[in-house]
């Protein structure tokens, strides 16, 4: 697998959440980026919450996080040559995440195929041994073609 500078990992990043809107309305922002991996987080915000007696974030939210969190892990890997999308994405709710903490997301991709990648995350606030959430899901990913650079 061939690796990608630290600058071209950072221009897929700004343009993959620059072409994303909700990411400004949530306020999800880059935590740290790798080959095929990436880490986001999200702050507490009340126009989120799901439950106004708990104060609880909404699990659209937590979602809305992970897949986005997901979908940057694929276009950041080594070999992905266009924009990806999610063919699937299951989640499941371990715990609320605690009323007031940002909300974390660390997903990498596992495995590639001609056609789909597959990705694993987790999300925590503040403890990654206590994840909120974890998700496994299967995006489209298209290879680079061999003479591209």
């Amino acid at each position: 697998m061939a690796e990608i500078s630290q600058d071209r990992r950072e221009k897929i990043a700004a343009q993959f959440i620059n072409a994303l809107p909700f990411c400004a309305a949530l306020n999800i922002r880059l935590e740290s980026m790798g080959a095929a991996e990436a880490s986001m987080s999200m702050p507490y915000d009340k126009r989120i919450v799901g439950d106004p007696e708990t104060g609880v974030v909404h699990g659209g939210a937590v979602s809305a996080l992970m897949d986005t969190c997901c979908g940057l892990a694929v276009s950041l890997h080594p070999e992905s040559g266009k924009p990806t999308a999610t063919i699937d994405l299951r989640i499941e709710y371990m715990r609320p995440a605690k009323v007031g903490e940002r909300i974390v997301t660390h997903a990498h991709v596992y495995h590639v195929t001609r056609t789909v990648a597959f990705v694993r995350a987790f999300a925590h606030d503040g403890d990654a041994e206590k994840p909120v959430a974890s998700a496994t899901g299967a995006f489209t990913f298209a290879r680079l073609k061999k003479d591209a650079s």
